[in-house]
């Protein structure tokens, strides 16, 4: 079930799978790529304020949000970075402005290093980058996919609450996080929750890790002094990898810094690409 806070327009068929994506604005264009356990509707603020003077493209990862969701769905990392080098070229992007967080920074650190795709300058937020990464409800889904998979409505509105605040320094109210929760209930969305937890694999990182010195645009890195997803240390320790990167750490901020400080997404990105 889809927000009514936030619907994507347009579709695409992806190895016969529906993608849902939107376009929005005037400008030189700019993508923006979500993670995990979120979708598109993170950037819902941060695409209309850029919208002003970019053309922005966003989508919902393959297996997320609005985009199809399917029994035995290949969703892993393995397969997103080729969802996004073909969007890329239906969208008829050559080098456009890059943004992504978490898992979608993973996506957008393959596509460019697996699948040549260029970027004019790079935005990451907080990304799945090096190992280790994966919360401990990460490694006990993986190893009990089915069962979770199964548990009744209530208690799996309670995980995902519980989970995703977690990813969040401020405190986030129930009406607030219902957007989050909406893509991952009911008899389609909740298996599909399980499933992209269950093909989380640290290979498809570790596949791209020793590449980082041969990124070949222009970096900077975000990260949330307050991550409790993803430490610090680990933004430092990409910053080092990467050549040239810009890096900052942005105080009072989680690990979703598109809900703690949005203002701090927006101010870089317009500094960053002008």
């Amino acid at each position: 079930m889809a927000s009514t806070a936030w619907i994507l327009t347009k579709r695409f068929d992806f190895r016969g799978q529906e993608v849902a994506y939107d376009i929005i604005g005037d400008g030189p264009p700019v993508v923006m790529v979500h993670g995990t356990p979120f979708s598109s509707y993170v950037w819902r603020n941060i695409a209309r304020e850029l919208a002003r003077d970019y053309t922005v493209h966003l989508y919902d990862l393959l297996g997320y949000g609005q985009s199809e969701k399917r029994v035995e769905q290949d969703v892993s990392l393995g397969v997103q970075n080729g969802l996004l080098a073909v969007l890329l070229k239906h969208w008829g992007l050559t080098a456009p402005f890059m943004i992504a967080h978490d898992f979608g920074g993973a996506t957008a650190l393959r596509a460019h290093l697996i699948d040549g795709c260029d970027y004019r300058k790079l935005l990451l937020v907080d990304p799945v980058a090096v190992r280790p990464w994966g919360s401990t409800l990460v490694q006990h889904v993986r190893q009990h996919e089915a069962a979770f998979a199964g548990v009744p409505d209530y208690l799996q509105c309670a995980i995902l609450r519980a989970y995703i605040r977690g990813a969040v320094h401020r405190a986030m109210t129930d009406a607030e996080l219902e957007p989050y929760l909406a893509p991952w209930l009911g008899e389609t969305g909740q298996p599909a929750f399980y499933r992209q937890i269950a093909q989380m694999d640290m290979r498809h990182t570790d596949e791209v890790e020793p590449q980082y010195g041969a990124v070949r645009c222009p970096t900077l890195l975000l990260w949330g002094q307050e991550d409790e997803w993803i430490p610090v240390a680990r933004g430092r320790q990409l910053a080092a990898l990467l050549p040239g990167c810009d890096y900052r750490e942005i105080a009072g901020s989680g690990h979703l810094m598109q809900e703690d400080a949005p203002e701090a997404i927006v101010a870089a990105a317009l500094s960053f690409f002008r």
